[in-house]
């Protein structure tokens, strides 16, 4: 998952702050015998099973039970989360994979797509193009994402722990900011 969508799904933001970006690792990884292909009509890509295929994807750290609440209602029901193992990439090369260092395997938990082949479009889907033509709609709105910060208020509690954009957390270190840029001001 692209980092900006992550950070705007478990904290309300695209741009969150350096406490909470400091509470997750994000590394580049590649998941072997799975390929991704773009579900079709929309924006979004659907990764399924597939010898003889990998996936370059992000390998995080550091989630917490309610980040993993926020992505389960976030992926919904075309995705069940499932355990896979990776390798996580100790030097990025380029998008075709060239230059691809691969360090340590690690068993984690993907989304991977369940919703059935005939909702997929053939090729492989374009992160590169996701990111230039079509991510912009993805963390600057708030429509996108009306689902996901429903369920958490309907759940009855924070399951950030008050890191969301309307965590206890995050409003205190709003109201902090906005103190000293008045102090400053004055």
């Amino acid at each position: 998952m692209e980092p900006q969508v992550l950070y705007r799904v478990c904290y309300g933001s695209s741009k969150p702050t350096a406490f909470q970006k400091s509470l997750l690792t994000v590394r580049p990884a590649i998941l072997h015998r799975h390929c991704r292909h773009k579900v079709r009509g929309c924006d979004y890509p659907a990764i399924i099973p597939l010898p003889d295929s990998s996936v370059r994807g992000t390998y995080v750290r550091g989630l917490t039970e309610g980040d993993i609440f926020r992505l389960d209602v976030f992926e919904g029901g075309e995705y069940e989360r499932r355990k896979v193992k990776i390798r996580v990439l100790e030097v990025e090369g380029n998008e075709d994979g060239e230059g691809n260092v691969e360090g340590e395997e690690v068993e984690v938990e993907t989304y991977v797509w369940v919703a059935g082949e005939f909702a997929l479009e053939a090729g492989e889907w374009d992160f590169g193009e996701f990111r230039r033509d079509k991510m912009q709609r993805w963390i600057g709105g708030r429509e996108e994402y009306d689902d996901v910060d429903e369920a958490v208020r309907a759940r009855g509690e924070d399951p950030t722990r008050g890191r969301g954009a309307n965590g206890s957390i995050t409003q205190k270190l709003n109201r902090k900011q906005e103190q000293e840029v008045m102090k400053s001001a004055v």
